[in-house]
């Protein structure tokens, strides 16, 4: 591979990795199931810790977004302070990226989420997915008497069902 052809692959796998990450954020806020199930390798392992837990394998990846919807059906994520590394081989990445993200929970209801995802990405037969995202939570942190007055999370919570 040329040195210009090194570079634009290094480039493009950066930005696909970028990309991952956003489309994680957009699947669970979407709760868009084949989004989510894209954006995995086989064999990937979902850690988030407590008080969320930790999934191994796209099924299984899948089942803990739904338990993770069925507690706060309302998510809005904003990923952040992305810095990604590519590996020497060109076909490995680690990344790191802020979290703050505000859900409704059916029980605590509007809460504060925050911290980090560390993240490795492999790029199999061509294509970019997640191998592990482990997250690091710095706070869960419930705000009484928060109400949207406009937009559209201003209807009464209605749970998803399966």
């Amino acid at each position: 591979m040329t040195d210009t052809n090194l570079r634009l692959d290094r480039l493009e796998s950066t930005l696909a990795v970028h990309r991952l990450i956003a489309e994680y954020a957009h699947a669970f806020d979407s709760q868009d199931v084949d989004l989510l199930r894209s954006i995995w390798h086989d064999g990937a392992e979902l850690r988030l810790g407590e008080p969320f837990g930790d999934f191994a394998g796209v099924d299984g990846i899948v089942e803990a977004a739904h338990l993770l919807w069925s507690q706060s059906p309302r998510m809005h994520h904003w990923m952040s302070n992305v810095v990604v590394d590519l590996g020497t081989d060109g076909d490995t990445a680690t990344a790191v990226s802020a979290l703050d993200c505000l859900v409704t929970n059916v029980e605590l209801g509007p809460t504060q989420v925050g911290g980090v995802y560390r993240d490795r990405f492999e790029r199999r037969d061509g294509r970019w997915g997640l191998t592990e995202r482990v997250f690091d939570l710095h706070y869960f942190t419930p705000i009484p008497n928060w109400t949207p007055a406009h937009g559209s999370e201003t209807a009464p919570l209605v749970v998803p069902s399966r």
